[in-house]
């Protein structure tokens, strides 16, 4: 079927975090919000009605995962990705965050490092500080305008207290798809230094034209090794809400600790209707994400025209995955706070300030495109407006 992505879809008063926050927090509304990372896109049409046809059955009890569900996992990521994984690889979690915790719990002790490639998703460092382990940054470098990883740095960094690497790929904020060439550096120094590593590749589906995501566990047997790969249909299909999540293991002793670890925290049972939602999307989402694809990316060449042409104060860095993407506002002569409240307060729209993904994006905002192409460009004109007015 071919979906209409133009079409406005109101989420207000339906408890949404991204779209009700602005009156619930600041009393203000009319606020085009930009900034959680969930889209203002209807799922896939075969998702919606796997959901109508289990809540038409009136019993919401205990839920099993069967069969069909971890093969609908096992088939996408080979369609996808090219990667062959195996039943015996894989559990689950209620969230890629929750996740994290259970990795940091299962295979750091208090006091211990671990790396996180900053700036980055900003429950990385929660996940670290809240459990008692310490912080390692091992900031990324830009070269001719494009992230890269600072490799060597990252050994300097490494110590006898180092144990694990949290990777995000692809990055998010800054958009960057990682080559197969960049994560096997990476993984030789992991293998080298004894580092596990857990790989957040929860918007490995969401990469434009010219760009190919590699999960980090498929370049090599020594890296498999040590790697805990953490999916989800989450972003991809619009379904967060969902609670459900995809722990990919090649090594049974890490799987099972991760299961004990996840036991004790009482997470093991799944959510009914993230369960129906995961197996529909792997199964009937691909022509959905096909077509949501080349929308999402014909969003971000508007959007980089848009501030390039008329916005030269801001520059637009333009993502080769996820449907996130960074502002560089430090033109406009304003500190964070300032910032931020330019844009909710004069331009009317809400964006994640750059500082929560870490000190190295100060003066910059985070805008989030997955939206119909008309709210884009209100957005954009009333961004325009407001910085001509300064």
């Amino acid at each position: 079927m071919k979906y209409d992505f133009d079409a406005y879809l109101d989420r207000r008063n339906t408890g949404s975090l991204k779209c009700d926050f602005c009156e619930l927090e600041y009393g203000l509304k009319g606020i085009i919000p930009m900034w959680v990372a969930d889209m203002d896109l209807p799922a896939p049409q075969p998702v919606v009605e796997a959901i109508k046809k289990r809540a038409e059955h009136p019993a919401y009890g205990y839920t099993l995962n069967p069969a069909s569900y971890w093969e609908s996992i096992i088939r996408w990521m080979k369609a996808r990705h090219g990667w062959d994984v195996r039943r015996e690889w894989l559990s689950k979690s209620p969230g890629v965050v929750p996740a994290l915790n259970i990795c940091v719990q299962a295979f750091t002790h208090p006091g211990d490092k671990v790396v996180i490639q900053t700036p980055v998703y900003h429950p990385f460092f929660s996940a670290i500080e809240n459990n008692g382990r310490r912080v390692v940054r091992n900031p990324l470098k830009v070269e001719n305008g494009r992230y890269l990883m600072d490799t060597e740095d990252l050994e300097k960094r490494i110590d006898a207290r180092t144990r694990m690497l949290i990777l995000c790929s692809p990055h998010n904020p800054v958009g960057r798809v990682w080559t197969k060439e960049e994560i096997e550096r990476l993984g030789r120094i992991c293998v080298r230094k004894d580092l596990m590593v857990i790989s957040d590749e929860i918007h490995g589906d969401l990469v434009f034209n010219g760009h190919k995501h590699v999960p980090a566990a498929s370049v090599s047997p020594e890296l498999a090794e040590r790697t805990i790969t953490c999916v989800a249909p989450s972003k991809t299909f619009n379904v967060a809400g969902l609670s459900t999540s995809v722990i990919i293991a090649s090594n049974p002793k890490l799987l099972g600790l991760f299961d004990t670890q996840a036991e004790k925290a009482g997470l093991t049972f799944g959510n009914t209707f993230g369960i129906v939602a995961l197996e529909a999307a792997y199964t009937h989402g691909a022509e959905w994400l096909d077509q949501l694809l080349p929308y999402l990316e014909a969003n971000m060449d508007l959007a980089a025209a848009f501030f390039e042409t008329r916005v030269p104060k801001i520059r637009f860095l333009k993502p080769e995955g996820t449907y996130l993407a960074l502002l560089d506002c430090r033109d406009l002569g304003m500190d964070q706070e300032a910032l931020d409240d330019f844009f909710l307060r004069k331009a009317g729209v809400l964006f994640d300030e750059g500082t929560i993904f870490g000190k190295e994006l100060r003066g910059f905002e985070r805008m989030n495109l997955a939206c119909p192409r008309p709210v884009l460009k209100q957005a954009l004109e009333r961004i325009e407006k407001a910085v001509n007015a300064l």
